[in-house]
């Protein structure tokens, strides 16, 4: 039996939860996140706790059962409280700017680069050299962040690029003969 699929969800208060026709529905306010349920899996939700169950007891059935808990307690926890990633621009010149909704960055090339925001994404420049992603869909944040990343990977010989915060990198020896 799957360790993560048998621990069970707890809504936390102000979400609604509901199933209907193989579709979970996760809401609180405005923010709403829904997934499809494989056929392979029971979800019953009963006092506020939702429960994942296997149909049967194939590897494939025991796999999505905690594929499926923890898709369910990603959509619970971002609609209560959304995910975030945060990125560093790194190198002389480069930088972010917020136009509504739109990123502006400037990273050496010889145009700026736009990036719109996709629905249920928001955008924040604390300083000129830092990007937070902010969402309840956690694989959309983390798929926005990767492609906001994608656009100046950064440099092994001078670190010069777009960075996560936590990311170390470590950079490498230019040519011993150089001056």
């Amino acid at each position: 039996m799957s360790r993560v699929g048998r621990k069970p969800i707890t809504i936390p208060p102000g979400v609604d939860v509901k199933i209907d026709d193989g579709v979970i529905y996760v809401k609180k306010d405005k923010t709403e996140l829904n997934q499809k349920l494989h056929p392979l899996v029971n979800v019953e939700i009963n006092d506020n706790i939702i429960q994942v169950s296997k149909v049967n007891d194939r590897k494939e059935s025991k796999s999505l059962q905690g594929l499926m808990r923890s898709l369910i307690n990603n959509m619970v926890t971002g609609v209560n409280e959304p995910f975030s990633k945060t990125l560093e621009i790194q190198g002389t010149g480069y930088r972010a700017q917020l136009n509504g909704d739109v990123l502006n960055l400037t990273l050496g090339l010889s145009h700026p680069v736009d990036i719109k925001a996709p629905e249920g994404i928001i955008f924040e420049v604390p300083s000129p050299n830092k990007v937070v992603v902010k969402g309840a869909d956690k694989q959309l944040v983390g798929e926005t962040a990767a492609n906001i990343r994608s656009r100046r990977v950064p440099d092994p010989y001078k670190g010069k690029g777009i960075k996560y915060d936590y990311e170390v990198l470590r950079l490498k020896e230019g040519k011993t003969g150089a001056s």
